[in-house]
């Protein structure tokens, strides 16, 4: 999939050994998780310098990478360093209230202030900037450091200031709001000294050394949805954005928050007669007038923005033709998209449904060249998941930045990692924990074609030992849904419930 032609040669890349690097806000055992706290999104920068988190209250959390600053040693230390792996080490930057809950009033909805996505824009003159939204809002959030303004060169001593009191305890005011007690009456304390005062010195605002992270909100793109807002993507133009929700995709200008320009409409007639919503969209990486949505009914569709105004026909359709007497009431709901992502050059389209990741390649529409099963243990249990509502939970994935593996997240705070080179065998099964590797699956699933060798359809990381095997062992109230893998290292961010736990291969 590298396109690499000596990885080609030299057959698929070993199988990466995680280990576990930080954990942001652990729960110590039996601590109750408030929902405020639980997170929603995640993502790293374009640099991977940067990690975003978003959270059910409605809060942004950021985090800057510290182990990759220069310390000013040695060249030969530095050259020390590229021999070993780096610790990817993380701390916390900032944070700050993103949303928070509304009411639409003309059709008495409460809006949920949890932030369902954060994009990372391209940074200027020190500044960080990012996208987040929730339900029906986008905001345009600058992230900077100020140096902090004091005030010096006064005549008045500013320990004796009124503002300042010298005791701890409050004086007794009397009604009139003079003092009850001389001692605090400023004015009657105050006597000019002999000689007058020379000059007069106003109070200077002047600036400290010391400085502050202050988030500002720029632009709020509002009003442009009637249904809840799924995804937001940049463009690769550094000027424009999309934004999705069930039936529409709009198109917008980071400067122009009062309009938007309507790029898909999946919206019937008859609402009767409507079979799919949009699940999902992304801009492709490199070019800007390409863009990929999906669908509930578990296909991708390409589109070209130079093709006409309102993209309703496709460039491409890629879906999997449903294969012959496998039909079940649960076929729509499970093969319903929850997540695409583009791989770094673009060429690969990464798909998330409730069972399988599938790899596309965007100049191959027959069908998915590779596909992995996620928890094929849980199908004879689609009965109770749908019961309790976990069939309509929605995992997303990721690819690494060289496009070798894929990941994405299970039940029991479990997540998958497959690669997927040609011939890779790569399905390993961690655990979001301190220790990733405790229920690592010992018998290694084979891959085994199921189609033409043209489009070498593999299916693996099927079985797991144990209990867990026909699905007794999952914790269905732990799920694993959001996580992001750096852009150019072997790291994961994923959350747990209100934990965001990160690891390096």
């Amino acid at each position: 999939m590298s396109g690499d032609s000596s990885a080609a040669t030299s057959g698929p890349p070993p199988s990466l050994e995680w280990r576990f690097s930080q954990v942001f806000g652990e729960r110590t055992a039996g601590e109750e998780v408030q929902e405020v706290d639980i997170i929603s999104a995640i993502e790293f920068d374009k640099s991977g310098d940067h990690l975003a988190t978003g959270d059910r209250g409605g809060r942004v959390v950021l985090f800057e990478r510290t182990d990759n600053k220069d310390h000013g040693g040695s060249r030969r230390d530095a050259e020390q360093m590229d021999y070993t792996v780096r610790h990817p080490e993380f701390r916390y930057k900032t944070e700050f209230q993103s949303h928070e809950p509304e009411f639409d009033y003309l059709k008495s909805l409460e809006i949920e202030e949890k932030i369902n996505k954060i994009r990372w824009c391209q940074p200027a003159n020190g500044a960080l900037f990012l996208l987040s939204t929730n339900d029906k809002t986008i905001k345009y959030w600058k992230v900077q450091e100020k140096k902090i303004k004091k005030i010096s060169e006064m005549n008045i001593d500013p320990s004796k200031s009124p503002g300042q009191p010298s005791s701890s305890s409050p004086p007794p005011i009397v009604t009139n709001g003079v003092h009850a007690d001389p001692a605090h009456d400023y004015l009657s304390n105050f006597s000019f000294p002999l000689g007058g005062i020379p000059s007069l010195r106003l109070p200077v605002v002047v600036t400290s050394q010391e400085t502050s992270l202050v988030a500002r909100c720029r632009r709020v793109y509002a009003h442009a949805h009637d249904y809840h807002i799924n995804s937001i993507s940049n463009s690769s133009d550094g000027e424009t954005f999309i934004s999705a929700d069930d039936l529409r995709v709009n198109l917008w200008n980071l400067e122009i928050s009062n309009q938007s320009f309507n790029i898909v409409d999946v919206k019937p007639t008859n609402m009767e007669d409507l079979t799919e919503v949009i699940t999902s969209a992304e801009f492709h990486p490199i070019h800007c007038n390409m863009l990929a949505y999906s669908s509930s009914k578990g296909s991708i569709r390409l589109i070209d923005m130079r093709q006409s105004a309102l993209c309703d026909s496709h460039t491409k359709l890629f879906e999997e033709p449903e294969a012959p007497g496998s039909r079940s009431f649960f076929t729509e709901i499970i093969a319903s998209i929850s997540d695409i992502k583009f791989s770094r050059d673009g060429r690969y389209i990464l798909s998330r449904d409730y069972m399988t990741l599938k790899l596309w390649d965007i100049n191959m529409d027959s069908g998915p060249v590779a596909s992995y099963q996620v928890h094929e243990h849980l199908r004879p249990k689609l009965c109770d998941l749908y019961e309790n509502d976990s069939i309509f939970d929605k995992f997303e994935c990721c690819l690494s930045g060289d496009g070798l593996r894929v990941a994405t997240g299970s039940y029991s705070n479990l997540f998958r990692v497959f690669g997927s080179s040609q011939g890779s065998t790569e399905a390993a099964t961690l655990e979001a924990s301190k220790n990733p590797m405790r229920r690592q699956i010992q018998t290694p699933a084979r891959p085994s074609r199921t189609i033409s060798s043209m489009t070498r359809m593999v299916r693996r990381g099927s079985e797991s030992p144990g209990a867990e095997a026909n699905g007794n062992g999952y914790d269905f109230t732990n799920k694993l849904l959001h996580m992001a893998w750096h852009p150019t290292e072997n790291s994961i961010a994923c959350a747990a419930a209100n934990s965001l736990y990160m690891y390096y291969a």
